[in-house]
């Protein structure tokens, strides 16, 4: 056979119709099956994604559960804690009442002696001090006192001139605690040969001479 004769051969097949043999329900078959085969897949892995988010829940709840474990004994140990101190409450209650039993009996305490000290260290040269007298009120506040300011604090004494009285007083005024100096009497008598003068001066005591040792706040 020649050559054009097999190339008319294979056109003349190729040419030819196909013709599909197997009967309709083996394709219909064959189709339900890749359908099938698909969603089983499909399954398979929707299976898995909820396998994954199942673990990762339960490790999340095994977690959490860990936590509320430790807070819960962290709980209770602490609740056991609170029974040591159960009586502080009332402990710091009877402290604030003793202080404000304190305060109110010692709230206007004057400490003279540092007064005494620091007036021995403020008389002039010229002046001697013969006798002083301190007088607090019991109330300072009382209606109708006839102490002004929390007391008075009178002072004897002896100068060489009228001057050296008005230096006292001046002296005085300039103190902490002490207000409104004045002369009630300035007399001149001789000491001896020398000329003297004998006076007796009044100051009052202000609300600054308290010590506030026992009404400042604890620290203060």
């Amino acid at each position: 056979m020649s050559l054009m004769t097999e190339t008319r051969a294979v056109l003349s097949l190729d040419s030819l119709p196909r013709v599909n043999l197997l009967p309709p329900e083996i394709a219909e078959s064959a189709r339900i099956r890749r359908i099938q085969v698909g969603l089983g897949g499909a399954v398979l892995a929707a299976v898995g994604v909820v396998a994954l988010l199942y673990v990762g829940a339960s490790s999340s709840v095994t977690k959490a559960q860990e936590e509320v474990d430790v807070a819960a004994t962290r709980h209770a140990t602490l609740q056991s804690e609170t029974v040591k101190y159960r009586d502080v409450t009332a402990v710091y209650a009877r402290a604030a009442a003793a202080q404000a039993m304190l305060t109110q009996a010692m709230g206007e305490e004057v400490r003279y002696s540092q007064f005494l000290n620091d007036l021995s260290l403020s008389v002039p040269d010229n002046v001697w001090i013969k006798n002083l007298t301190f007088t607090q009120a019991a109330s300072p506040a009382a209606v109708g006192s006839a102490i002004p300011g929390i007391g008075t604090v009178t002072v004897s004494g002896v100068g060489f001139k009228h001057d050296d009285v008005a230096v006292w007083l001046e002296s005085l005024a300039s103190q902490k605690g002490y207000t409104n100096p004045y002369f009630t009497n300035s007399t001149e008598a001789l000491l001896g040969t020398r000329r003297t003068v004998n006076f007796t001066s009044t100051a009052s005591l202000t609300s600054a001479a308290y010590s506030g040792r026992y009404t400042k706040p604890a620290g203060g």
